[in-house]
This record gives C-alpha cells, structure tokens and sequence, in this order.
C-alpha cells in the first residue's frame, strides 16, 4: 500500500528533491520488470528520487507513473510535465526525517 503524505510532508519533500537529477528514467517500452526491480533499488539506497517519463501521451505517462507508484509502494510527491517525484522511506536507517504534519 503506498504511503499517504501529507501536503506538508510533500512540501518538504519537494525542496529537497529539488536539485536532484532523474535517477530513473522510462523509456519507449513502458514499465517492465527490470525497470520496476531497478526503481526498488533506487527508492532503497535514496529513499527520495526524480523520474523522467518519455511518453508524449499524458494519459499514457500517467497510467506508468501509477503502475510505478503502485508495484514500488512508493508515495508520488509531485509531478511536473514529464518529471515526478517518489518517496518511500528506507527500511533500515532512515535518510529523510519527515516533519510531522
């Protein structure tokens, strides 16, 4: 289940992600498993991070960045043309410390 965050969260979440270059990036071929794999390593070792979606259709970036949402169990912070942001927190020693909200 994705984790819910409040708009205060993703406001914080959001300035920190700020400066941060798309570590992950969907191509021509959509959400594939070795993508989804690669996007679970990535949330693990930084907890929050950009993605470039390479689709021109709008309904089409935003059915991806749902199934990328859902099969990462990630929180969508926000979303700005063709860029998103995804945070869910490390299991283990936590890089982002969330304020309350």
């Amino acid at each position: 289940m994705p984790l819910a965050l409040s708009n205060a969260q993703k406001r914080y979440l959001h300035g920190l992600a700020h400066t941060l270059k798309p570590v992950i990036l969907v191509g021509a071929k959509g959400v594939t498993d070795p993508l989804a794999a690669e996007l679970d390593l990535a949330l693990e070792q930084h907890e929050l991070l950009k993605i470039k979606i390479a689709a021109e259709d709008r309904d089409i970036r935003d059915a991806w960045l749902a199934e990328l949402v859902q099969r990462s169990d990630a929180a969508l912070v926000g979303r700005i043309g063709h860029t998103a942001v995804l945070y869910r927190r490390r299991k283990e020693k936590p890089l982002v410390i969330l304020p309350r909200g």
